[in-house]
């Protein structure tokens, strides 16, 4: 099918939410934003397509974060005393017990098909102005942004909604993966010539552009074997079949397109913690981003460093973590031997230089920083992943931070907040009362290292941020064309490439900015390791644990699975509500 030929009104009718009520909510919300009758224009509806991305979508914890990194061996939300219950819904997904009710599971479900929706409208609105002054641009962005919409719902779910605008009182279909993988590879490849480069006609790394196009193409194809046989129980998946146009295989074309990218304008940034910066709206190696505007458009919701620092880890005095995600035993093991890597972890040096040791041996660090609207201090957390025993500031009881004498923030030894008689100790070790039930007493809430990967930006709040969201990078890329290269059986370059990822970032002048290290051979556990160590969550892990075939494997707080439950279920409100839709396999 030719997706530049849908309409909103192919979407518009389908429930997405959890009730008849709610589905008429959005039908409005959508109505009233973009479609609006002569008041409606392209820009708007570009828009409202656009920041779908950012409206929890991509930026949330609980959407399509949580679906690709919770079920994985790198990444869980532990029920912690009495925070984090939320009816099971987010230990579920760690458990593989999901089932056809998660309200999490829903509201990716829902999420995503209101991007679905929104991308139809802005075509609409675009083909009802033909005379519009970039409308080959922009129908080819909204056809990009379509795609991608599309292809993680068929990731995730296995299917998405479509209806024929064409066909007079055409029945509600939904798209299965199988099949439409390549009807997406197709479409992509065509709106490529309407694309522009990042950077012509006013365009950056929020926009859909021809390098958008190609990271999103590589992903398909590296995937496409598993979209075309889902369920394989020996997940023998055939990645080496003929390419959609037949010219070449799935791996050479995720060669051919991830070269483009590699060969363009991106460079790798050597302090690998930039790309998750507050200042990364400039980095040098994001293709493609969800955008964190922070204005009057839309608020910003990142809350991924939020989610993983403790509530006694204050960046300012009015600003906490919520002590919730941490990294399972599993992943971090894999890294003995890399502590050294500088995607581990990288200390933080104030301009004064002093260094935040997190150990006890620094006392006390500068106030150089403070929190644009209230004036508070603002204490610069270490990067990466934080194990053993925790550092940092307390509060004096008058609304800042206990203080030297001298005007500095006082570091101390912390504690766990709802439960101050426990040391702020992050154990590798998570030893659950029963091993497949990711529940924690309230005296075992310090279990789990935490990641902060994400910096936490504290002018916004707690939960909001102004970290742009990569969605594809450089680093990324690489990671595909390795493993593309790889399966060719083309070891060599596969080495070359993740060697490259290894020694071109670096560690802090701490460590006289040392590089990684190489390493001298690669086999499949070496380079499954080697992608987890660039790309942890960063929402790529279950479609990589699915690919090398570890998903169904028995590892934290969740016993052996089945094929099915590489997708996930259908949500039951909707099934109820839409007889067209029939539910996934295994539910």
């Amino acid at each position: 099918m030719k997706f530049s030929n849908i309409t909103a009104k192919a979407i518009l009718a389908i429930c997405f939410g959890t009730t008849l009520l709610s589905c008429t909510d959005l039908e409005e919300e959508v109505i009233d934003e973009v479609i609006g009758g002569k008041s409606s224009s392209p820009e708007s509806a570009m828009a409202a397509a656009y920041g779908q991305l950012a409206a929890g979508t991509f930026t949330d914890h609980g959407n399509v974060f949580g679906l690709q990194e919770y079920p994985t061996d790198e990444c869980m939300l532990p029920t912690r005393g009495s925070d984090w219950g939320d009816g099971g819904k987010w230990r579920a997904l760690t458990e593989f017990t999901w089932g056809t009710n998660n309200a999490a599971v829903a509201s990716t479900w829902n999420a995503l098909n209101s991007g679905i929706t929104k991308t139809l409208t802005a075509i609409e609105s675009l083909e009802a102005n033909p005379d519009y002054e970039n409308y080959e641009l922009f129908l080819a962005e909204a056809r990009g942004l379509l795609a991608l919409y599309i292809y993680n719902t068929l990731d995730l779910f296995q299917q998405a909604p479509y209806r024929d605008p064409f066909t007079e009182n055409a029945e509600l279909e939904f798209l299965q993966a199988d099949t439409e993988i390549d009807n997406l590879i197709n479409e992509v490849e065509a709106i490529i010539p309407d694309l522009v480069n990042l950077g012509e006609q006013r365009t950056y790394n929020g926009r859909f552009t021809k390098q958008a196009a190609y990271a999103l193409l590589a992903d398909m194809y590296l995937n496409r074997a598993v979209f075309k046989d889902r369920y394989n129980a020996s997940s023998g998946f055939n990645f080496t079949e003929a390419a959609v146009d037949n010219e070449g295989n799935d791996m050479d074309k995720v060669i051919y397109y991830t070269s483009l990218l590699i060969e363009g304008n991106f460079r790798l940034e050597s302090n690998y913690f930039d790309n998750f910066a507050i200042s990364n709206k400039s980095g040098s190696e994001i293709i493609f981003a969800v955008v964190q505007e922070n204005d009057n458009i839309r608020r910003s919701d990142n809350d991924f460093a939020y989610m993983s620092t403790g509530r006694a880890q204050k960046p300012t005095p009015d600003n906490r973590g919520t002590n919730a995600s941490c990294v399972e035993p599993e992943f971090y093991y894999t890294w003995e031997g890399n502590h050294d890597d500088p995607r581990f972890h990288r200390y933080y040096q104030y301009r004064d230089g002093t260094w935040f040791m997190n150990d006890g041996t620094t006392g006390s660090v500068p106030a150089e920083d403070v929190r644009e609207d209230t004036g508070g201090a603002w204490f610069h957390f270490n990067r990466g992943l934080q194990v053993g025993q925790q550092y940092g500031p307390t509060l004096d009881g008058e609304g800042g931070f206990n203080m030297t004498a001298d005007g500095r923030i006082a570091i101390s030894k912390l504690v766990m907040e709802k439960n101050t008689t426990i040391p702020m100790d992050y154990t590798p070790e998570l030893n659950f009362d029963n091993p497949l039930s990711a529940v924690f007493s309230q005296d075992q809430i310090n279990r789990g290292v935490r990641n902060f990967k994400w910096e936490f930006d504290p002018k916004y709040g707690n939960g909001s941020s102004a970290v742009d969201v990569p969605l594809y990078r450089l680093g990324g890329i690489y990671c595909m064309r390795a493993e593309a290269y790889f399966r060719k059986g083309e070891t060599a370059a596969a080495l070359q490439d993740v060697n490259l990822l290894r020694t071109s970032r670096t560690r802090e002048a701490l460590f006289d900015n040392a590089p990684g290290k190489a390493i001298s051979s690669l086999d499949e556990e070496t380079l499954y390791n080697e992608i987890g160590f660039e790309m942890y969550w960063e929402m790529y892990r279950r479609k990589q644990m699915i690919r090398f075939g570890t998903y169904d494997e028995a590892y934290t707080a969740k016993a052996a699975t089945q094929p099915f439950l590489r997708v996930f279920a259908i949500p039951q409100e909707t099934i109820d509500v839409t007889p067209e839709i029939t539910q996934n396999q295994g539910y």
